[in-house]
């Protein structure tokens, strides 16, 4: 399985659904997980991690936080045939709730610049947007960033406290979503169409609004493990 990391651009990628039995009816939201990953004419891997939700429009898919990969996946757990061995390794991750509330009213939806560690010990700006905070896991953010548009999660507030992340303004929107149709429920759990740069197009799933910017979505496209966030651009 391949995860993108800040200091290194992604490569492409090409995923392929698959089908298999209906879902167990055990809940494993919040629970560790661990399974094989098996992709083409690849080596086999082995993947640790906590699933963090479960996508209502979408009850076969997952979304998970990695162990070690800071991008969030998501992932028909029991229907990729990719993933094998899934494994329930504890029960449900039970958070502390310590959270510093006034640090979250704070940070979230807000435009922040954050600081990492390059390749050479030099610290690299990132600007990004604060979406919200994310469950299951303490002290932690959903996240994404201007040049890597899709979904992070990460503990903000020791990098606040350290001078690594501030509050700014003037971030650019995440790319546009340009929709031709008349929805009159919203727009979650439709399907939409996205034309790359290359004239080559990708379908996908609108599985959330964030509340703290309500016309940025997230978005499952097929061909990816992982959530990109979306701006809407026009009024429908």
């Amino acid at each position: 399985m391949e995860s993108s990391k800040l200091t290194k651009k992604r490569a492409g990628r090409k995923r392929q659904r698959s089908r298999s039995p209906a879902l167990p009816k055990r809940n494993i939201v919040g629970c560790r997980i661990s399974h094989k990953w098996k992709e083409g004419d690849e080596h086999i891997t082995q993947w640790n991690g906590t699933v963090l939700d479960q996508v209502p429009v979408n009850p076969s898919l997952y979304l998970v936080k990695y162990d070690g990969i800071d991008s969030v996946h998501a992932l028909e757990l029991y229907k990729d045939k990719r993933v094998l061995s899934l494994k329930v390794i504890s029960k449900r991750v039970v958070s502390s709730g310590v959270t510093d509330s006034s640090f979250a009213d704070a940070i979230v939806g807000k435009e922040v610049n954050h600081l990492f560690e390059g390749e050479h010990g030099s610290k690299e700006e990132w600007r990004g947007m604060v979406l919200s905070q994310a469950p299951i896991l303490d002290n932690s953010f959903y996240i994404t960033y201007e040049r890597d548009p899709i979904l992070y999660t990460y503990q903000l507030l020791d990098d606040f406290k350290e001078g690594d992340l501030q509050i700014m303004e003037g971030f650019s929107d995440p790319p546009s979503l340009d929709i031709d149709l008349e929805l009159v429920d919203g727009l979650i759990g439709k399907h939409v169409e996205y034309t790359n740069d290359d004239g080559s197009k990708r379908d996908g799933l609108i599985i959330y609004q964030i509340e703290t910017k309500p016309r940025v979505y997230l978005v499952k496209y097929e061909d990816d493990v992982h959530i990109h966030v979306t701006h809407l651009e026009k009024e429908l």
